[in-house]
This record gives structure tokens, C-alpha cells and sequence, in this order.
């Protein structure tokens, strides 16, 4: 499930050392904490010239899980062994999770990315186990929008490897997804809605997938310009180890210009497809700030947004928000479906320099909700 889409970095000294030519230790003081260009506060050297890691508390503030919430973080971020020259290659990530919401939503996980430049490879992998709550929407005749809640009892685990095609920024590789599902309605009916099928509250999904990704950012955590692509085509079968059969193909474009040394326009294009049938929790859903999971959900999604950032200091910025999107089902076609729209504003602080990595927290209003979101890098890395 996704619900990691918010962090707020509270600065903890470690110790730590480095080997110097009579083997003595260097101890760790508050100038790693400086920027040696401007003296601001700053995590880069802290995490490059000591492995050190960047101990996060982050607050999770998604609507769907209960609005408030906390979750424990610790994230390595190193850059890559192997920097060619003129060439941005991106560094390596570490994580793992701990956390509970205000809906007594729980979870453990970890999740690895990094690149292995000499091989022309990057891979992903990730853990997760938790215990969630949340709530789903449906139109029922007469009655109009419910809302029917569950408990989820989920064990996920994923891997990617992608290869770089030729000298280009363009990757394609295989991907794997397995989840393993209990699920109970904590709502007193006499018999299941008539989107339930008795073998959704139990199951196995198991998906194989085709990825595709070609990223020109000059950055991955807060780019200022360039290109990212990325698209997957996944198939859920009995071949494939899964109790159901269905296909998703999901593709999102993400463009950024720096219009003037101070603005980054930034432009999201997405749509998700599913095909045949799904368990109802793995339906594609709107995924917008102010919107709250699994509000809005189809066989089909699409999605335009747009972010803008002013930068009214090396450090400080401030930024601006709009979208919209259409869930679309086999009842409802694109021109009748609900418009599902999203607006808000939020500041940045860049917090590592040499990564280019901003922090801050974002306010954002919807057709009927509002929600509020701490950002560890760009707003969308979490919601692709």
C-alpha cells in the first residue's frame, strides 16, 4: 500500500568516523551541519564524508489512514561510486520504516534503490508488512456514495532491474510485485456489497511486468529541469503464482523547465489501465494531494497537474499547485464521470545542497477534502 508520502527531517547527531593518516578520529560536530558556501543548515556533507544517514520522523498525514500519524525513518543516501564525467547519475538510497497512524494503521518495511553504472543496471527492491485500515467509496443505488470501511492484513514485496539501452538515458527491464492479502469489512452487513467476491478477503497477487523508464532530470529528489518517463505492463495469472488474472498497464510523464533562474515549472501527465478483473482494492485510484486514497477508483484513470516553485532564496521557496483527473468504470464513461480536481501551496527548504533535495510541507483542498502533506523531495516521487 502507499502510504509513505510524507516526512519532516528533525536533525539528530550520531557518532561517526573517518580514517585519517595517524589513525585518529575525526569527531562529529555541528559545522558537518553547515554549508560551507552560504554556513545554512545542511545534511550533505554528514552524509557523504560520514555514511551517515539522515533520521527522519515523518508524519503521516494522509486523509485515508486517519490524517495524522507517525513514522520512524532512517534514509542513507550516498552518491554513486561511479560518476562519469558530464554524466548525472544518481545516488544510491537506503530505508527502512516503522510507523502508526491516527486510524491505527501500523507498518515495517525497507526499501533499497541504487544503480550499478559499469553494468548499465538500477534495480529496486522493497519489503513492506502492515496492518491497515482505510475506508473505500462506492455509489450505491437509491442510497447514492457509501462508504464501506476494511481492515487489511498485507504482506508486499517488489524487485526491479532495468538496463540502460545503448548511451541513452532510456531503461527497460522486468519487474515482480507479490502481495498476500486478508482483508475484513468492519461494517455490519447482512450479506457483502456486490463488489466483493468471497476470494478478495483472502488471496495472493502475483504480478510480472515489462518496465520501461528514460529520466533526464537534473536530479531525482527536486528537479529543476529535464524529462522523466516511466511505464509498466504487469500481469496477474496463474502462471504467474496469483489467484487472480488481470492485467495493468500504467504510464506517467513528468517535464520540469527552469523558465528563469528562480521558477521550475513542473507539468504531470498520468493514466493507469486495468484489464479484466481485480480484486476491488487494487482498482487504479486518483492519486492527488487533498485527495484521499481509494476515493475515487476505475478501471481507467487519467491525470494532468502542474506544480510551480518560486525560489525567493538559495534556500527558501515557495510553490503552487493545481490538478485534475477522471476515474472512469464500465457504467461511466469519460465525459460522464466525475471531475475530481486538486489545488494548494506549500514552501520548500533545500536541506542537502550537493543532492539537490528539498524539504517542506504542502496544504491542499479537493472536490470534498482537505489534507496537508510533508515532502521529502518532489511531491510526485511518491505518487506514481
Amino acid at each position: 500500500m502507499k502510504f509513505i508520502y510524507t516526512v519532516i527531517v528533525f536533525m539528530l547527531l550520531v557518532n561517526a568516523s573517518t580514517a585519517q593518516e595517524k589513525e585518529e578520529k575525526e569527531k562529529l560536530s555541528m559545522k558537518v551541519f553547515k554549508d560551507s558556501l552560504d554556513g545554512k543548515l545542511d545534511m550533505s556533507d554528514f552524509l557523504i564524508n560520514f555514511h551517515g544517514f539522515i533520521p527522519v520522523a515523518q508524519i503521516v498525514t494522509e486523509p485515508a489512514l486517519g490524517g495524522i500519524g507517525v513514522m520512524l525513518t532512517p534514509i542513507f543516501i550516498q552518491p554513486n561510486k561511479h560518476q562519469d564525467l558530464g554524466e548525472f547519475v544518481p545516488p544510491d538510497i537506503t530505508a527502512a520504516f516503522v510507523g502508526i497512524t491516527g486510524n491505527k494503521t501500523w507498518g515495517i518495511g525497507a526499501l533499497r534503490i541504487a544503480s550499478l553504472p559499469k553494468q548499465h543496471l538500477k534495480y529496486r527492491l522493497g519489503a513492506v508488512y502492515g496492518d491497515v485500515n482505510m475506508d473505500f467509496f462506492r455509489n450505491i443505488p437509491v442510497v447514492g456514495e457509501q462508504k464501506f470501511p476494511f481492515n487489511f492484513n498485507t504482506t508486499a514485496a517488489f524487485a526491479s532491474v532495468l538496463r540502460q539501452i545503448g548511451e541513452t538515458q532510456l531503461f527497460v527491464g522486468l519487474e515482480y510485485l507479490y502481495l498476500h492479502n486478508k482483508v475484513r469489512p468492519d461494517f455490519d452487513f447482512l450479506q457483502l456489497p456486490d463488489f466483493i467476491d468471497d476470494k478478495a478477503l483472502d488471496n495472493n497477487l502475483s504480478s510480472v511486468g515489462i518496465a520501461m523508464e528514460f529520466d533526464k532530470r537534473d536530479n531525482v529528489f527536486s528537479p529543476n529541469k529535464g524529462l522523466y518517463v516511466v511505464s509498466d505492463f504487469r500481469m496477474n495469472g496463474a502462471w504467474t503464482g496469483s489467484d487472480y488474472t488481470y492485467q495493468n498497464w500504467n504510464i506517467a510523464a513528468f517535464q520540469y523547465f527552469q523558465f528563469a533562474p528562480k521558477l521550475v515549472s513542473g507539468f504531470r501527465a498520468e493514466g493507469k489501465l486495468q484489464f479484466a478483473d481485480a480484486p476491488f482494492y487494487v482498482k487504479p485510484g486518483i492519486s492527488l494531494r487533498g485527495v484521499p486514497l481509494a476515493r475515487y477508483q476505475g478501471d481507467q484513470t487519467f491525470l494532468l497537474e502542474t506544480e510551480q516553485r518560486y525560489d525567493f532564496t538559495d534556500r527558501w521557496s515557495a510553490v503552487g499547485f493545481v490538478g485534475a483527473a477522471k476515474a472512469i468504470t464500465k457504467e461511466l464513461s469519460f465525459s460522464e464521470a466525475d471531475l475530481v480536481y486538486n489545488y494548494g501551496t506549500g514552501f520548500r527548504y533545500l536541506i542537502a545542497r550537493k543532492f539537490g533535495l528539498r524539504t517542506g510541507v504542502d496544504v491542499a483542498w479537493s472536490n470534498e477534502d482537505f489534507g496537508w502533506y510533508i515532502v521529502f523531495g518532489s511531491a510526485w516521487n511518491n505518487r506514481n
